[in-house]
């Protein structure tokens, strides 16, 4: 067995495929080869999932009525502090999407909403702005408790919430920057 100095590496800062032969030489396996190509060109894809409607008429009723009451409870959120917009949005488009693709694409195309329901539809990916801005009124809401006088549990059990939520939002991906 010869000793190969593990300084030579190729000009990108990829690692070598492993070869067929077993060794690093320059006959490297066909398939990595073709792995490692197609994942330096490809460009994050956006997954758009077609919903499954539901198959009855009382469940698409149902989830109907459950969309517009989330719908109705979101925009109230967007005026009360503490109220959460996005949570009861995101319940609307999902209970739209399997009862009524008129109102799912209408919320979809809304120039409020539809900016984020594309973007957690495409992977659940939360903007930067859209973090901020939630723990932002999270923590305007906790201050507004404590003025308020709102009984310690109270206070500690909304703030532990609110702390898991912002923990939870700032850990999602953000959305891959449009070119």
């Amino acid at each position: 067995m010869t000793a190969k100095s593990s300084q030579t590496s190729p000009s990108n800062d990829t690692p070598a495929a492993p070869s067929l032969t077993g060794q690093d030489g320059p006959a490297r396996c066909p398939l990595a080869v073709q792995l490692q190509a197609q994942a330096q060109d490809a460009q994050p894809q956006l997954r758009m999932s077609q919903p499954r409607r539901c198959p009855s008429l009382l469940g698409r009723v149902c989830l109907y009525i459950l969309a517009i009451c989330s719908l109705g409870m979101g925009i109230v959120g967007v005026f009360v502090p503490g109220l959460p917009t996005t949570v009861f949005v995101l319940i609307a488009a999902w209970a739209a999407a399997r009862s009524s693709p008129k109102l799912h694409n209408w919320l979809l195309q809304h120039t409020l909403f539809g900016p984020i329901l594309r973007n957690w539809e495409a992977g659940g990916f939360v903007s930067a702005k859209a973090k901020r801005a939630a723990i932002l009124t999270m923590l305007i809401s906790v201050l507004v408790m404590l003025l308020a006088g709102v009984p310690h549990w109270a206070l500690l059990l909304a703030s532990g919430c609110m702390a898991c939520v912002a923990v939870y939002l700032w850990r999602r991906p953000e959305p891959p920057a449009q070119e």
